[in-house]
């Protein structure tokens, strides 16, 4: 097998496994805590191609699935999927899926920022809506406990990916054009 054909194989698993470290540094701050997951999926989302990307958060999604404990706080289980925070978990490949598609490896700052920050949004979008059908919250509630909280915090990941997005893009080496 082909160096080039492993590695293919293997950024998928280590996509995922970087999304479930990511996920257990937690702060417990309401209903939906504050993780590091949006980072790995944003930096996962910049730096793969689309399919590879997407590939990452079906497996990390999955794995959480089965019962391993790659989610927020080392849970797992299908009740994770489809409880009130489930619609964040769906949205990370929704963000995977999006942000791969418009971002390439010499993408300009602004590009890769904007792209995260579509990615990130269309999250924070789906998982609110599934938060607020599924607890019957208005909202004002809704938004208040599960996008407000977390603006900041994400802006300054979106920046960090911004960031780190053209030295690891070098490291990576996808083609993804």
């Amino acid at each position: 097998m082909h160096s080039s054909r492993t590695l293919s194989l293997i950024y998928p698993a280590i996509g995922a496994g970087l999304i479930a470290v990511l996920s257990q540094l937690v702060i417990p701050i309401g209903p939906v805590p504050f993780t590091l997951q949006t980072l790995a999926v944003g930096l996962i989302a910049s730096l793969y191609p689309p399919q590879k990307a997407m590939t990452s958060l079906i497996l990390y999604l999955l794995l959480g699935a089965i019962g391993l404990p790659v989610f927020a706080g080392f849970s797992g289980g299908m009740a994770s999927l489809f409880g009130p925070t489930a619609g964040f978990l769906w949205g990370f490949v929704l963000y995977a899926g999006v942000t791969a598609q418009l971002t390439v490896p010499h993408s300009s700052l602004i590009q890769v920022f904007l792209a995260n920050l579509l990615g990130d949004a269309l999250c924070f979008g789906l998982g609110s809506l599934i938060f607020s059908l599924l607890t019957q919250s208005n909202l004002e509630k809704t938004l208040a406990l599960t996008v407000l909280p977390f603006l900041i915090p994400d802006l300054l990941k979106l920046l960090l990916i911004t960031i780190a997005h053209r030295p690891l893009s070098r490291i990576t080496r996808f083609n993804k054009q």
